[in-house]
């Protein structure tokens, strides 16, 4: 039996898209001589639908480019295909099989991921039993995400007198950096357990926040990879039950598998929400000129801006590297100071303000707030997409300014610790074999600038130690003592557990962003504002 695996890249309620997409790989399958071609999970309606999911209209156009498909595809090869199915006012995360025009059988998925990102009981109904079809002398045990990391799913194969030869699972994986070698490990256990094979059909694009990273992988009874598809792109893969295949060892580069998953999550973003150009806030930092060259890897020479808003604070060299990397990416910039509107807002803010022993903050932050309604003009005026460069460390612990740095559409960096954005700025220069990205840039203590000789590390602990301690506390859940206890100064353990917690005001109006950490802030960990625990 010759099972083809298309790995597509849905757009959440774009149906007709959807179906396009769907019918094409169809009938690529096709002309590979497959018998039958698997589709990912919800790949019809795409994936996360979340609260669409409780318009009863959804559901039902929904069935209805089902039935299309069933109509228009060639009667020679069959289907399994994610989508929505609705049984008795209950909604089911569902497969179709679909053989000679006809929908053959219905699959509920049985077990509904309620943790991290997932949210499925919330919207679905759990199915009741699995499905093993028959096809010639192959028993094809069928499943959908959730179900094939259930010991107890498979603890019902294994005790079923008809144990399969092949199990297919429909899949919406979202990627984070190791999620890979996890799921790995997990199908690699079900193949041995089994002695069955493992054939796996991820989703793969952008999605909102999420990242779907495709790498559909076949693996053979004693657990090892015999086929991978693509890696965050839309790929074909063809499995044939009659062919012996050699194992194939998959080195995980886990900076180049960030690189790659920011390039997919600001490409559809931008493409999924109608927005053809973008606009960034440069610098001359090491963030902005991340984003600048992510953005402009994504979407291309003519689709990004670079603004360029330089203040008596900003050092000429600073100013320097803004423009030459902005030059260096080959895009086009612009320089708007914006010193003249500082001053008209102290000129006319001064009286109220001075006396405030806050009053040296304020100013600085007043630079921010200007630089983010220039960025904001720009977008309402040309109907840009702002980038925002914020990186994960300092929006953990509130150093950026509420409607200054932290406005914009899309957070590129928002998942990625300060160190990380340092090693995807060498791992570019690598990757394009010069040096895009200054190393003054790289090499430069970083700074907000927003003060004369100010540095972050006058207000930060140092970025190696920080990040370790907000890894612990925001992506493994230690308590303070805990943190302490492995060797960190308790000072400074103290101080950044209170400013992670004091700025969860900040994160929430703060704007969505790509996903690549176990943990990410707004799907992943969800704390309430007001809340007095401390531990």
């Amino acid at each position: 039996m010759k099972i083809a695996l298309g790995q597509i890249n849905s757009t959440v309620g774009d149906f007709q898209a959807n179906y396009e997409k769907i019918l094409s790989f169809i009938n690529k399958a096709r002309k590979q001589k497959a018998d039958l071609v698997v589709f990912p999970e919800l790949s019809l309606c795409g994936y996360p639908p979340e609260d669409l999911l409780f318009k009863k209209s959804f559901a039902k156009i929904n069935k209805i480019y089902l039935v299309k498909i069933q109509k228009d595809m060639p009667s020679d090869i069959s289907v399994i295909l994610g989508y929505v199915a609705r049984h008795k006012d209950k909604i089911f995360n569902a497969s179709a099989l679909i053989s000679k025009k006809k929908i053959l059988d219905i699959y509920h998925k049985m077990y509904l991921p309620n943790y991290g990102v997932f949210d499925e009981k919330r919207y679905f109904a759990q199915g009741s039993q699995a499905r093993i079809y028959l096809y010639e002398n192959l028993k094809l045990a069928l499943s959908i995400c959730e179900d094939i990391w259930s010991d107890e799913f498979f603890y019902c194969l294994k005790s079923s007198r008809y144990r399969p030869d092949i199990i297919i699972n429909l899949s919406a994986s979202p990627f984070f950096a190791g999620k890979l070698k996890m799921r790995q490990k997990v199908l690699s256990q079900r193949a041995r357990s089994l002695k069955a094979f493992v054939l796996y059909c991820n989703l793969v694009g952008g999605q909102d926040e999420l990242i779907f990273d495709g790498t559909s992988l076949a693996i053979n009874t004693r657990g090892k990879i015999v086929i991978k598809a693509k890696s965050f792109q839309e790929d074909l893969v063809l499995f044939d039950s009659k062919k012996r295949y050699s194992p194939k060892a998959i080195k995980v580069d886990k900076v180049a598998q960030m690189y790659e998953a920011l390039i997919l999550g600001i490409k559809d973003y931008a493409k999924k929400n109608n927005f053809k150009k973008v606009v960034i806030g440069v610098s001359g930092g090491i963030d902005s000129a991340v984003t600048l060259a992510l953005a402009r890897y994504a979407l291309g020479i003519d689709n990004v801006i670079a603004l360029i808003m330089p203040s008596r604070f900003t050092s000429p060299q600073t100013l320097r590297d803004a423009i030459t990397v902005s030059k260096r990416l080959g895009l086009e910039y612009n320089i708007i100071p914006i010193d003249g509107v500082y001053f008209s807002y102290l000129s006319n803010l001064n009286s109220y303000l001075k006396n405030n022993k806050r009053y040296d903050v304020a100013c600085q932050n007043l630079q921010a707030r200007i630089r983010g309604n220039i960025l904001m003009s720009f977008s309402n005026r040309f109907g840009y997409l702002v980038l925002n460069t914020g990186n994960k460390s300092e929006i953990s612990v509130g150093y950026c300014t509420l409607y200054g740095d932290m406005v914009g559409g899309f957070g590129v960096l928002k998942d990625v610790y300060k160190n990380k954005v340092y090693k995807l700025a060498n791992f570019i220069n690598k990757k394009e074999k010069k040096e895009v990205i200054p190393g003054s840039i790289i090499k430069r203590a970083p700074s907000a600038e927003l003060k004369a000789n100010q540095k972050d590390e006058d207000d930060l602990p140092a970025y190696n130690i920080l990040d370790k301690i907000l890894k612990l506390y925001i992506e493994e859940d230690s308590s303070k003592d805990a943190i302490i206890g492995l060797g960190f100064p308790a000072k400074i353990v103290s101080r950044v557990i209170s400013m992670v917690d004091k700025n969860e005001y900040k994160r929430r109006q703060g704007p969505p962003g790509i996903k690549i950490t176990p943990k990410a802030f707004g799907k992943d960990r969800r704390m309430p504002i007001t809340n007095k625990f401390v531990y």
